[in-house]
């Protein structure tokens, strides 16, 4: 695949998993990305949560996203740094399309939306039919 088609497969399949570190010791959960694109691959959580934490002290993750279809199972891993955006208009457009948000931000507002972008980023994408043959890179961000 190369970038363009990468960039669909993530839009195509926006649940992923999200690896971080916090000290020596690796934490993995599941994510919904909001969207990727040219600039990036952007997701969100709570400035509450460990991950926001986690994301605070080392910024470095790895994402992986994936078809769902077992038999033609496609997988792609995308490494890299990600940085907080503080945007309000931009937590207002996540919020907007994201209804299961809502009851948060009349809650506690805006602040405790933390939104990330990767904007430098390496993808491998991995099938069954190349599961033995060498892995290849392509840049996504710079």
């Amino acid at each position: 695949m190369n970038k363009s088609e990468i960039i669909a497969f993530l839009n195509a399949n926006p649940v992923f998993h999200l690896a971080t570190v916090e000290g020596n010791k690796p934490h993995v959960r599941g994510m919904l990305m909001f969207r990727a694109d040219e600039n990036g691959i952007v997701f969100h959580t709570g400035k509450n949560k460990d991950l926001h934490k986690q994301l605070t002290e080392n910024p470095n993750v790895e994402m992986s996203f994936n078809n769902g279809k077992f038999e033609d199972l496609i997988q792609a891993r995308v490494s890299g740094v990600v940085e907080l955006v503080e945007d309000l208009d931009f937590k207002k457009e996540i919020v907007q399309a994201r209804e299961f948000m809502k009851p948060w931000v009349e809650k506690w507002g805006y602040d405790f939306l933390a939104v990330y972008r990767m904007k430098r980023g390496t993808a491998t994408v991995w099938t069954m039919k190349t599961n033995f043959g060498p892995k290849t890179f392509v840049e996504l961000f710079s």
